[in-house]
C-alpha cells in the first residue's frame, strides 16, 4: 500500500461515524478551513528557516487538510482525493500548452502571458466570469488587495505609474487623519483600510510581494528588539525605567549590531 493509500486509509477511519474519532467526526469544511490556512502558512516558515526535516512533515500536515477536506466531500457524494489529483494534472497539462500540447504549440515553447490567457479562457466558462472573479476571499488581505489591482489594471483601471499611487497614499493618510479627529472608530478603520489597499498597490507597481516584504520587517523588528531586549536585562533595568530618548538609542544600537 503506497503512502497516499495508507493516509487516505486513516482519514476513512477516523471520520468512521461508528468507530472513529469524535473530534474528526463533527468538523466540516467551515471548521476545518482555519487549519488548512494554518498549514500552509507553516509550510512557507518552515522554508524560511531552511529547516527541511520539518518541511516534509508540514507539508504532510497540509497534505492532511487536502484529505481531509476530500474525505468529507466524498461522504457527501460531491467528488474524492482522485477527483482533486486528476482534476489538479488535468489543469497543469491544459495550462503548459508549451510542455503537454500538440507539437506545433510544443514547437513555440512557452509564450508570455500564456499563462493568464488561459486562466481568463477557463474563468470565462464559469458562472461568475467578472474581472475579479476567482480572487479568493480567503487570502491574506495584503496578497488579496495586490491581486484585485493586478486583475482590475488589466482592464485600463490603474495608475499610469507608481507616482500615482504614492498621490493616492498621501490622499488616504489625510483622510485618516481627518476620520482620526472625528473619533468615529467606524470611520477610522474603513479609512485605514483605503490606505492599506493603496499600500498594497503600490507593492505591485513596484513588484514587489507585500506579504514576503512584511514578512521580513516583522523578522527585522523581532531580531532588533530581542538584541535590545537582552541589552536591557544585561543592565540589570527594566524598560518600563528607561525613558522613550533612552529607548531609542538602544533601538539605534540594536540595529547596527544585528541590521
Amino acid at each position: 500500500m503506497s503512502g497516499i493509500e495508507k493516509l487516505l486509509e486513516v482519514m476513512r477511519d477516523l471520520r468512521n461515524k461508528e468507530t472513529g474519532c469524535p473530534w474528526d467526526i463533527e468538523q466540516n469544511f467551515s471548521t476545518i478551513a482555519p487549519y488548512t490556512v494554518e498549514e500552509a502558512y507553516e509550510v512557507a516558515d518552515a522554508i524560511e528557516r531552511g529547516d527541511m526535516a520539518d518541511l516534509r512533515d508540514e507539508l504532510g500536515d497540509l497534505l492532511l487538510q487536502v484529505v481531509f477536506h476530500s474525505q468529507m466531500a466524498q461522504e457527501e457524494g460531491l467528488f474524492a482525493f482522485e477527483d482533486v489529483a486528476a482534476g489538479i494534472a488535468e489543469k497543469m497539462r491544459r495550462r503548459h500548452p508549451h510542455v503537454f500540447g500538440t507539437e506545433a504549440e510544443r514547437a513555440d515553447g512557452k509564450q508570455d502571458g500564456s499563462w493568464e490567457q488561459i486562466k481568463e479562457t477557463e474563468r470565462a466558462s464559469k458562472d461568475d466570469s467578472g474581472v475579479l472573479a476567482g480572487v479568493a476571499r480567503g487570502l491574506p488581505a495584503l496578497m488579496r488587495a495586490q491581486k484585485l489591482g493586478k486583475r482590475a489594471s488589466r482592464v485600463g483601471f490603474d495608475w499610469p505609474d507608481r507616482v500615482g499611487v504614492l498621490a493616492k497614499i498621501q490622499e488616504e493618510l489625510g483622510e485618516l487623519d481627518e476620520a482620526v479627529g472625528t473619533r468615529d472608530a467606524a470611520k477610522v478603520e474603513e479609512e485605514f483600510g483605503d490606505l492599506l489597499f493603496a499600500v498594497a498597490n503600490l507593492a505591485r507597481h513596484l513588484d514587489v510581494d507585500p506579504e514576503k516584504a512584511l514578512t521580513g520587517a516583522n523578522s527585522k523588528f523581532e531580531r532588533r528588539f530581542r538584541d535590545m531586549e537582552r541589552e536591557i536585562d544585561y543592565s540589570g533595568t527594566r524598560f518600563r525605567d528607561l525613558s522613550f530618548e533612552s529607548l531609542d538609542r538602544l533601538w539605534r544600537a540594536a540595529k547596527r549590531r544585528v541590521g
